[in-house]
This record gives C-alpha cells, sequence and structure tokens, in this order.
C-alpha cells in the first residue's frame, strides 16, 4: 500500500490509508500459485524452481474485478506488428510493471514495490517485495537502487552531468538512504509532488538496476582484464561506452539484461522478427493463483509503416493501434467480416487532436504586438469553424474543444471545454476591429498597420494530411474575418529550430500530451517551463536554461502561470494543488495561448476476437496511461 505518514501531504490521489485496489493486504491468505503449463517441464527438468518458489512472499493478486476483466487460462502467442527493430521500447511501455503504478482511475498504486510511505510530501521510503526476483532469478533488492544513484548516476565517467534533471529539485538531488535489504529512502528540502508520478511513467527514469549483471561492465566492480576483453569483443572504445550500451532497461533491446516486466526480449537487433517471452519471476498473479501473463509470448513483427494497415486488415496483428489512423478505419471495418478480429474506437488522451499555436515570441514587430493581444488570439478562435471541421474530417465523432484536459480528468470544466470555441465570425469581425484593423485590400484581407495584408502562415511539420485537410477549412472560415491563411511545411528540426528563433508567427501541432491529468500530475504543459511548447518557446528556454538563454516571461499573463506553478509545487494537500490547477486551466483557455481545434478523436484499436480482458472503451494515451499498459496486458489471455 502506499502509506502516508501525514495524509495530507500524499501527492497522489488517495482517500485513505487502506490498502489500494488491486493490490493484496499482506495479513490475507494467498490463493495457491498455479504454473504456466509452458514452464512445466522446465520446472519437471529442475532447469526451474516451482512457481511457488519464484514468486514474491507478497505476490500482487489481480482482482480482476473491472467490467472488462474475466479470470482466464494460460498459453498463447500475440503478434503486433511496429515499424522498426528499436520500436522494442514499445514494447516496454505496453508491457507496464512500474514501481507504482497508475490504474485506468487513475490513481497510483504499488505495483514493483510492496509499499510507499509519504512524509511531508517530500521523504518518500520505498518497501521492496520480500522474494521478488528478476527474471533470471536473482532477489531484486536495495542494491539495484544504490547501484544506480551511486554507481551510475553519481559516477563522473557514465553521468558526466550527474543525476537526472528529472530528480532533481531546485537544483538539487534528494538525500539517498539505503535503509536495509529492501527499503531505500529519498528525501528533498521541500515538497516533491513530481517523484511518484514520474515512477509511474509510460517510459519512467527508472532509480534502480540489476546491478549483479551489470557490474560485469563497470570499472569499479569488474575484474579489469575480463572486463577489457568485453569492451574489445564489443567494439566499444571503453568500458562507459559499454556500459551505457547494456543498461537502458526502457530500450528493451539487450536480451542478456533482466527485467521485472512480465515478457523478456530474447531477440537481438536487427531481425525482422523479436521474440519476446514470458518472465518466469513475475510478481502479479491472478485470484485464483495463475502467475501472470497469461499469454506466453509477445512475437513483434517490423513492416513499413505505410502497409501496416493492410497488414492489420489481413490479420496479421492481434492487438493493433500503433500505425493506425482514423483514416483507416473504414477500411478495417469493412476488413472483420473477412479476418478474425474487432475493430474497436477508444477516445485519444491529448489536449487537441491539432491544435493552431500563436507564437508570443515571434520577432517580427508588427506581428509580435499583434499575436501577443489576447482579442486576436480569441479573434482567430471565434473564426474557426469547428463543427465543420467534425463533421468533415472526423464524421462527427470528436469533441469540439479547447487545447484542454478532457472529460475524464477530474479537473474537467465543461466552459473551459467552450470558451471561445463557437464559430461567431461577426463577433471575431468585432475584435478585429476594435483592435484597429480596419483596413482590407480589395480581396477583403485586412491590413496590418504598415500595409502588409493579414496573411498568417501557419508552419507545420510536414507529417500529416490530415493537418492540411483542417487548415484547408480553417482558410475558408478566416476568410470571412478578413484573415489570409498560408501553410509552410518543413522538416522537423527545421520546424522547430524556426519557432524557437522567433522566426514562426503561427504553427499547429497536436495539443497537450496528457489531457487526463490529475490534481497530482504536474501542470508544466500548461506553463511556459520547456522550449517545446510552441506558443512560448523563449520563455520555456529562460527556464529550462535557468536564465542562461532566451526570454523571461515579460507578459503578466505568463507571469502569473509561473506563480501558480509554484503554488502547486508547494501545496501540501490535494485541494491546493486542485486549486492551482483549476486556476491555471481557466487562464490557458480565456487566453487563448493556443487554438484547439477537436479533441477526442476515436483511435482505430483492432482487437482477435478471441483475445480477453482488452476494454471495447478505453483511452488511448502515452502518459499517462502507457497506452495498452494502464488496462494491464499481463492479464489479457486468449479464449480458444
Amino acid at each position: 500500500m502506499i502509506r502516508p505518514a501525514l495524509l495530507s501531504a500524499l501527492p497522489v490521489v488517495l482517500v485513505s490509508a487502506t490498502v489500494l485496489p488491486g493490490v493484496s493486504p499482506p495479513a490475507t491468505a494467498q490463493p495457491v500459485p498455479i504454473e504456466p503449463p509452458s514452464l512445466e517441464a522446465a520446472v519437471a527438468a529442475g532447469s526451474l524452481p516451482p512457481v511457488a518458489e519464484r514468486l514474491p512472499v507478497e505476490p500482487v493478486v489481480v482482482a480482476m474485478d473491472r467490467p472488462y476483466q474475466s479470470v482466464g487460462r494460460h498459453g498463447g502467442d500475440l503478434r503486433v506488428l511496429m515499424r522498426r527493430a528499436r520500436d522494442t521500447r514499445v514494447i516496454y511501455v505496453y508491457t507496464y510493471a512500474r514501481l507504482v503504478a497508475i490504474t485506468p482511475e487513475l490513481e497510483l498504486e504499488p505495483d514493483l514495490l510492496a509499499e510507499v510511505e509519504v512524509e511531508e510530501g517530500r521523504r518518500f521510503t520505498l518497501r521492496l517485495r520480500p522474494g521478488h526476483r528478476w527474471s533470471d532469478g536473482h532477489p531484486f533488492t536495495a542494491e539495484d537502487f544504490r547501484y544506480w544513484w551511486e554507481d551510475k548516476a553519481n559516477n563522473p565517467t557514465l553521468s558526466p552531468f550527474g543525476p537526472p534533471a528529472e530528480y532533481l529539485l531546485d537544483g538539487q538531488p534528494p538525500a539517498v538512504e539505503i535503509v536495509d535489504a529492501l527499503t531505500v529512502r529519498y528525501t528533498w528540502d521541500r515538497p516533491n509532488p513530481y517523484f511518484l508520478p514520474r515512477l509511474a511513467g509510460a517510459r519512467p527514469t527508472e532509480i534502480y538496476l540489476p546491478a549483479h549483471y551489470l557490474k560485469q561492465f563497470h570499472g569499479t566492480h569488474a575484474d579489469p582484464e575480463a572486463l577489457a576483453e568485453r569492451v574489445e569483443a564489443a567494439g566499444q572504445q571503453g568500458w562507459p561506452q559499454l556500459h551505457n550500451r547494456r543498461d537502458d532497461m526502457n530500450r528493451f533491446d539487450n536480451p542478456d539484461m533482466p527485467t521485472l516486466q512480465p515478457w523478456n526480449n530474447t531477440t537481438r537487433a536487427p531481425s525482422e522478427r523479436f521474440v519476446f517471452e514470458r518472465n518466469p519471476y513475475y510478481h502479479r498473479i491472478d485470484a485464483e493463483g495463475r502467475q501472470l501473463p497469461y499469454i506466453d509470448r509477445i512475437i513483434m513483427n517490423i513492416a513499413d509503416s505505410k502497409i501496416i494497415p493492410a497488414k492489420t486488415g489481413a490479420g496479421e496483428s492481434d492487438l493493433q493501434a500503433r500505425y493506425i489512423r482514423f483514416d483507416n478505419y473504414t477500411f478495417l471495418k469493412e476488413a472483420e467480416s473477412r479476418q478474425d478480429f474487432q475493430v474497436r474506437l477508444w477516445r485519444t488522451g491529448t489536449g487537441a487532436q491539432i491544435a493552431l499555436y500563436p507564437n508570443l515570441n515571434v520577432t517580427d514587430p508588427q506581428w509580435h504586438q499583434l499575436v501577443r493581444d489576447v482579442r486576436f488570439r480569441r479573434a482567430l478562435s471565434l473564426g474557426v469553424d469547428r463543427h465543420e471541421i467534425n463533421q468533415v474530417i472526423y464524421y462527427g465523432l470528436a469533441l469540439e474543444s479547447n487545447n484542454t484536459v478532457l472529460p475524464q480528468s477530474p479537473l474537467f470544466d465543461p466552459r473551459l471545454q467552450s470558451a471561445w470555441t463557437d464559430f461567431d465570425p461577426d463577433r471575431a469581425n468585432a475584435l478585429l476591429d476594435e483592435i484597429g484593423l480596419t483596413e482590407r485590400d480589395s480581396g477583403g484581407i485586412r491590413l496590418l498597420p504598415d500595409g502588409r495584408p493579414l496573411e498568417i502562415v501557419v508552419e507545420t511539420a510536414g507529417e500529416s494530411t490530415e493537418e492540411v485537410d483542417v487548415l484547408q477549412l480553417i482558410k475558408d472560415s478566416w476568410a470571412r474575418i478578413g484573415v489570409a491563411l498560408f501553410t509552410k511545411p518543413s522538416q522537423l528540426e527545421v520546424f522547430r529550430n524556426r519557432i524557437y528563433a522567433g522566426e514562426t508567427v503561427m504553427a499547429v501541432a497536436k495539443g497537450v500530451d496528457n489531457g487526463i491529468p490529475t490534481p497530482a500530475m504536474a501542470p508544466t504543459e500548461f506553463v511556459p517551463v520547456e522550449q517545446v511548447r510552441y506558443q512560448w518557446p523563449k520563455w520555456g528556454q529562460f527556464y529550462q536554461t535557468k536564465g542562461g538563454a532566451g526570454e523571461a516571461p515579460d507578459m503578466p499573463a505568463g507571469q502569473k502561470l509561473m506563480a501558480l506553478l509554484e503554488a502547486w509545487e508547494n501545496a501540501t494537500e490535494s485541494g491546493s494543488r486542485a486549486k492551482a490547477w483549476g486556476e491555471i486551466l481557466s487562464m490557458h483557455a480565456e487566453q487563448q495561448f493556443t487554438i484547439g481545434i477537436v479533441n477526442g478523436v476515436p483511435q482505430p484499436v483492432v482487437v482477435n476476437t478471441a483475445l480477453r480482458n482488452v476494454p471495447v472503451d478505453g483511452l488511448y494515451n502515452y502518459d499517462p496511461g502507457a497506452h495498452f499498459g494502464v488496462y494491464r496486458p499481463d492479464t489479457f489471455w486468449f479464449d480458444r
């Protein structure tokens, strides 16, 4: 369980200090463990201990009490299609075993950990499960945390810049204590609301490594002669390069590296087919005692992304959403009658499928003044016919909305979803007239104060025909308010560099990545702290470089957002964090820093008709959610 010593300080969504859903209380009797049939031969031969000896003393017992879940059976191969060998990292996202994990209800629960105790929001005591083992049978202990912290993160040879920035607070690392063989404690000087949600991320910076495996590649621990031979055999310049190639668990590309995930990659790149086999020491069981995962293997086949929809339609994947778009839905739906699959439509979790980003840091003086006028941004939003776009492009299945949080978020406010989103050319024209843009050319396009036509060049990364189609419809509706729209595609690196340099007036891209936040999750996507946010790149750069580059926010609204972020960071209970979130979201909607078009666009998910425990109605989101991970693919099973 997550046990707060001071409950009000807990930076996660909890209502009590009791055992959380999906985690078995240690005091209750555990079901008798059931051996996966695929491992019976190895157990009989003595090369593998029986399942009762492989499980932790307190395994996670998955209750199977959600509406789409049922107790399943062992066996089978799950086929998926990916574009390239490096997509092994996607399987790491999907499989989703984490120190703490997020549930479909957007709450945090211990997973690999047995318990988390939080004191004053700044001291985190992590307790491991007695008897928990890596996939090779070696104990998973506090030594694996010590190794990451001392021998990796704070080793100047392996990590010349020190620990990852994600784990620094005000530039300072935590105090790390190895309390005993199964207990680790992290303490910061002030509350750190980022820590636990980051441990639950789709691609977390893991704070542990398999020390017993990696010490053979480390200059401090390995025999020098043996290490030199390993370096030479691997064709590396030295042991740091060799270690760094072997130690990334997220990449999931090293078959020799033990794992705590439900399946382990057994295939080296390059290959056109990667096989992930069940982890015999996995820590979860079902309510009847069957060790998870149910499915024996995941088979990842490589194909050109352009033909993945066609190959999926031909029945070559059992679970497919990646590399499939909404415009593939009709084709896939027609193929249902010929193949053994169903096509389900899940909601996507981004704040906007497509959003416009007026660049508040554009360097052109005329545009700089105009883009910073909230009346201009509101007028452009009122000039977008979202209903037409929804009907024409998304068949009316999307939500017409600002770039904001979705109804699935506890922070959702319908007023913010619809603020300044009505198609109202008359009101938009009145706002533009009020600004003083009353002069027009012979074609009806308004003129800037210096006489140039009000032609907005919307720059794109050139990767989406969907963006082009949406922009064409916006171009038609903006013509009614005297604004001309042109598009300029470019390569992603060029696209970003132009925005960062202030050469771009407006860009188009997806909205915020996390459209389903809780008060415990950081509001950083709505606050100018990252250069990659196209509406205020120089403000974000200023924050990230601690004033070394970029520009400090020089608009009251930007300064207010920074103050609200600080209030969220220093809050010690959920209500105060929710209040800061609410003000941030309200300001974002009213100021129209970004102009969202629609969100909740359906994502086709192709599911083999025999595959169970995959929700019919799900949310397809990277972080939080890990795409399929939040629904625990180790519980998926074939009913054959």
